[in-house]
């Protein structure tokens, strides 16, 4: 075969890796279909059996175009508000990040142990992804399209991160299998299983109900968001009614023990807007619980994302400021650079972070929160836990997005957290899907989309703290270490033989 067509060859599976990795995502969530990819990904970056070895800077094309393909696919609810141009500039940038993913596994696919080593390269890049510049983007970690496979019962012991390696590593080991001979390739069969069965073992330990401390009787609130006919204000204001509404719908079935509208359920700020103030107040005197409502705030700081509790007797609890905002979104770094390319970027907000724990009081209820975007940081719940959240909220507003694919994205990462943590995640959406989700990722109860609606549950108060809440940052940074050294250790090799050829 010639170059030419062994070049096109790998460029189709990258590619078609790229596209298989999408649909292991939600709402598909073919998770076998990320294992596939993972598998031909490696292929496409392995020494083939006619002695054909792609290049690094071939690697990094390799690598570049199975991120943009999954992107390009992965994102475009993006552009559903701002148009197209951010939601591509964002998929391609992203990718670029492919070209260190292709450059080094073409080194490590060089090495017998090259499939071993290969997932914490992964690892390493997507880390570097999801935390730089300006916070990254830890929205497209491989990890949350395993929700429905037994992998993801590995987030309880290393969080994502564990769940990512485990994927690529059962990927890795897979096309190695195919590749080697004899015992090498037994030993890259029983590695490509062994990530499975520990899944499989690890979700029998894993329990929707056990090691409960206590029961609270919890309520979501979607109260639906109006599609047209209003202006902005007139909109935000119909939004709070709506959510009132649906909040005395809830009364009238019984009690509650505590009740979690969405982020700006309340964009009409309730604490100097007097109106909003007494119909925020008014839901909560309806149930006879405290109530969690999302709202914007303003301090000495500045612009806050606020989840405030509210008490039946219309007295002020505590508050969540958001702590991870959304770059580009919730704030706008470098606004007066990007504004030489774009004035979409006067669409961003200017909100600052918060610096509180994570957690409110919401009667005898020590909840923890993770505000929209923040469920995809891992230090998110894990902080919340550690600082005693005994139930998990993501209150979220994903109107802007419309009928794309974003809610359900975002719902898997909250099942995962649910395992990661051990605790039951209550969501509530403005617009949906809001869910309540049982410690063991499972969903009991979900909205659908663009529709009024409620949902109640008795969810079990969980007080230990997994593996993952305890150690899983040390673990993530030394598998990251792992993957750079592996690189490093690999490049080295690779250049000592070019020297020895020539």
């Amino acid at each position: 075969m010639s170059s030419a067509w062994t070049t096109t060859l790998r460029c189709l599976l990258a590619a078609g890796s790229g596209a298989l990795l999408f649909f292991s995502y939600e709402p598909f969530g073919y998770w076998v279909l990320a294992l596939v990819a993972m598998a031909l990904f490696y292929a496409a970056l392995a020494p083939w059996p006619n002695g054909a070895r792609p290049s690094a800077r071939l690697g990094a094309g390799l690598g570049m175009l199975q991120a943009l393909a999954c992107y390009l696919l992965l994102l475009p609810w993006i552009g559903e508000f701002v148009g197209p141009m951010p939601y591509l500039a964002l998929a391609f940038f992203l990718s670029l990040y492919g070209l260190v993913t292709g450059t080094a596994g073409v080194w490590v696919a060089r090495r017998r142990w090259g499939f071993a080593a290969f997932p914490l390269v992964y690892l390493a890049v997507e880390f570097a992804r999801s935390s730089f510049p300006f916070g990254g983007f830890a929205w497209v970690r491989l990890a949350w399209g395993q929700i429905n496979g037994p992998l993801a019962n590995l987030a309880a012991y290393g969080g994502p991160a564990l769940v990512t390696v485990a994927a690529v590593l059962t990927g890795a080991s897979l096309a190695a299998c195919v590749a080697h001979q004899g015992k090498a390739r037994v030993v890259a069969g029983l590695t490509a299983l062994a990530p499975l069965v520990l899944g499989a073992l690890a979700g029998l330990g894993v329990s929707a109900d056990g090691g409960a401390t206590g029961t609270v009787r919890a309520a979501a609130v979607q109260g639906n968001v109006p599609r047209m006919g209003l202006d902005f204000n007139a909109q935000r204001r119909a939004v709070l009614q709506n959510h009132v509404d649906e909040t005395e719908r809830l009364a009238e079935e019984g009690p509650v023990d505590l009740v979690i509208w969405p982020e700006n359920a309340s964009d009409v700020n309730p604490f100097v807007d007097p109106e909003a103030g007494t119909l925020v107040t008014r839901a909560a005197r309806a149930v006879d619980a405290p109530l969690l409502v999302g709202t914007l705030t303003r301090d000495e700081v500045g612009a806050r994302n606020t989840m405030v509790v509210i008490n039946p007797d219309g007295s002020v609890g505590e508050r969540h400021n958001k702590r991870f905002l959304q770059p580009f979104g919730e704030y706008m770094p470098m606004r007066d650079f990007f504004r030489n390319f774009s004035e979409l970027v006067d669409l961003a907000g200017d909100f600052k972070p918060g610096d509180g724990p994570g957690v409110v009081r919401m009667g005898e209820t020590i909840v923890g929160i993770a505000t929209c975007y923040e469920v995809a940081e891992d230090p998110a719940y894990r902080m919340a836990v550690k600082n005693g959240a005994q139930l998990l909220a993501t209150p979220t507003n994903n109107a802007t997005f419309g009928f794309t694919d974003m809610t359900y994205q975002q719902l898997a990462m909250s099942r995962m957290r649910a395992i990661e943590t051990d605790r039951a995640v209550v969501v509530a959406a403005t617009s949906g899907v809001s869910a309540i989700v049982r410690a063991d990722g499972t969903v009991e109860q979900q909205t659908e989309i663009f529709t009024p609606a409620h949902l109640t549950s008795t969810l079990p108060l969980k007080s230990g703290q997994t593996l993952a809440v305890r150690i899983g940052e040390w673990l993530e940074w030394l598998m990251v270490l792992g993957g750079v050294l592996a690189a490093i250790g690999a490049s080295f090799a690779t250049r000592r033989e070019y020297a020895h050829n020539e």
